[in-house]
């Protein structure tokens, strides 16, 4: 397996790597990551799409895209995904899957079109003082100290930051800052998550610091994405021939390590109950899915908090992942991850309007219909006084394509689940629907004498409680991760957010795609490249736009070295064009120009 700098693979069909007839795939997991591998088996590694097997818990399919309720007992999603052009493997899977909504087209063809007709824009990306829009929305607000701490950060190898957390590489300086008020509301990360994921987020999304204040970078789905992108996905492979089996809860895989190749044997799974399995022959491939985000997930409703369970049992999917980790070293550490829910855990809730207050609540605040079927909040939009740090979102309306025209659906969710709120002075994970949306309300600015009423006659809240939602960003040290491929492995791939791919980003569609894109064409020796994780951070081009972003705007003195080192150079063009200098005038060609800014 190997990575492309540029497109000219993009589009090529490879010839298949060899005679695939008899060969055959069982993938634990029917989540992203798990029918992505199944497809890049079909597309580009020739396998014949009846001999692959997804195996899969749950009674449904696409793992955290998840979309499902009706419009009299709420409509659930855990989350949104948030994209962006940059996800090169997610958009290379999908431009071979046909949409479910636009005939002839592919579901990147209808992503496209959807932004292109309506781009992603935050009118209000963070607020305070009860409805009010934040001050200094528009300003990052980072010193001179945490801008050095966040290069020195980026610049840092992964080696030296094993075991550290981000609270042991920046500053009071940093966490007090716009920058990481949006970047931690956005990404989902805490003071005590690792500083290897934070520096690779920096590094990753370099480009995003341009749209941190406005989200105008970002790409969504027409409809949730159980809609939008886990059903074309499901459907295009079960139309294939590929085998889903629901309710299939794989206990181990044995491994033979000896003579210095890993090769998997037998797999053990319990069927609705019933104690199963298979061995496994030479011409056999096995895909897992090792840890889960939203394992052991609960749903609470209006008048019922979402209970915590964080018990970790057979069948489960991170006892699965113990059971393979303790055959060998080179199969990582799942404790890292799934060892302190109270750090890994936050609640989020799903809002069912019942009547035109909360949609007149938003238009006021975002100045954007929520009926008019376009961006409204364009991401998260964060309560920066909120004890709960508290976001909110109202994606484009219906978000369920059953949704009744006079319902909008809106996405809570609080970084600080553990803390008692402003209003309702309790933790959020102790609190039904209805009192989380009392806390909404409030900082909404809605008038006190109307917040209850409000919140038990004007909507339907669904609080979800997830133990293990940001398992992934654990302080953890390289070898915690076991490798897509782990070394000698004849047979046996890891695939999702809990695998180890060189520089990309967890929590994200493209880590899952990444990695089963990795997966397929290393066991199967596809020929196409993979597509490189993108390369903003080793773009000077980026880096000026970013370092002016993190300035706010503020110039630096033009000194004569500057003057002296940069004077007829491209360097001098660009510090130009992106405004990071000012001081005087330049020599341009023959004769004097005086430029912007300087």
């Amino acid at each position: 397996m190997r990575y492309a700098h540029s497109n000219y693979e993009a589009f090529v069909q490879p010839p298949a790597p060899q005679d695939m007839a008899g060969w055959s795939a069982w993938i634990v997991g029917g989540g992203l990551a798990g029918m992505a591998a199944a497809a890049f088996l079909i597309r580009d590694a020739g396998m014949t799409p009846s001999a692959i097997t997804i195996l899969e818990a749950s009674d449904s399919d696409g793992g955290a895209l998840d979309g499902a309720g009706n419009a009299e007992t709420g409509w659930l999603i855990r989350g949104g995904r948030e994209m962006e052009e940059q996800f090169q493997c997610l958009w290379d899977l999908y431009r071979s899957i046909p949409s479910l909504e636009i005939p002839g087209a592919s579901v990147l063809d209808e992503v496209w079109q959807v932004n292109q007709a309506d781009p992603s824009t935050s009118p209000i990306r963070a607020m305070c003082n009860q409805g009010q829009p934040l001050a200094d929305r528009d300003r990052l607000t980072l010193t001179g100290k945490a801008r050095r701490e966040i290069i020195t950060l980026i610049l840092t190898d992964e080696d030296e930051l094993a075991g550290k957390t981000i609270a042991d590489v920046l500053s009071g300086d940093f966490m007090a800052s716009n920058f990481w008020l949006f970047w931690r509301s956005m990404f989902a990360f805490e003071t005590w998550h690792s500083a290897i994921e934070m520096k690779r987020y920096l590094a990753r999304f370099v480009h995003q610091i341009l749209g941190l204040k406005d989200l105008h970078t970002l790409k969504f789905t027409r409809y949730n994405q159980q809609e939008s992108l886990s059903q074309p996905l499901a459907t295009w492979l079960a139309d294939q021939g590929v085998v889903f089996r629901h309710g299939v809860k794989v206990t181990n895989v044995a491994v033979d390590v000896s003579g210095g190749k890993k090769v998997a044997t037998h797999l053990d799974w319990l069927d609705n109950g019933a104690s199963a399995g298979v061995d496994l022959g030479p011409e056999e491939l096995v895909f897992v899915t090792n840890g889960s985000m939203v394992e052991n997930s609960r749903w609470g409703d209006h008048h019922t908090p979402a209970p915590i369970d964080t018990a970790i049992e057979e069948g489960s999917i991170w006892q699965l992942w113990r059971n393979i980790a303790a055959q060998d070293s080179a199969f990582g550490n799942p404790d890292v991850f799934c060892g302190d829910t109270t750090k890994s855990r936050w609640l989020s809730a799903t809002v069912t309007t019942r009547d035109a207050r909360i949609p007149e609540l938003v238009k006021r605040i975002t100045g954007r219909d929520p009926f008019s079927g376009k961006i409204i909040t364009g991401g998260p939009v964060t309560i920066a006084d909120s004890s709960w740090l508290m976001s909110w979102v109202v994606s484009r309306q219906p978000h369920f394509k059953g949704q009744p025209e006079s319902q909008v659906v809106a996405w809570l969710y609080g970084l600080f689940s553990d803390v008692p709120g402003d209003y309702v002075k309790k933790p959020m994970q102790d609190c039904t629907g209805e009192e989380i949306t009392r806390e909404w309300l409030f900082h909404m600015g809605v008038p006190m004498d109307q917040i209850d009423d409000m919140a038990a006659t004007g909507a339907t809240t669904r609080p979800c409680m997830m133990p293990f939602i940001t398992a992934q960003f654990m302080p953890r040290a390289p070898a915690d991760r076991p490798n897509v491929v782990p070394d000698g492995s004849v047979n046996l791939a890891f695939l999702g957010q809990f695998t180890e791919t060189p520089r990309d980003t967890v929590f994200t569609t493209e880590y899952s795609v990444r990695t089963a894109m990795e997966a397929v064409y290393t066991l199967c020796g596809v020929r196409r490249a993979v597509p490189e994780v993108s390369g903003g951070i080793f773009d000077v081009r980026m880096l000026l736009q970013a370092a002016a972003e993190l300035r706010d705007g503020e110039k630096v003195p033009a000194s004569g070295l500057i003057r002296h080192l940069t004077h007829g150079t491209e360097i001098d063009d660009l510090l130009e064009r992106y405004g990071l200098v000012w001081g005087g005038e330049r020599k341009v060609g023959y004769g004097l120009k005086r430029c912007g800014g300087f």
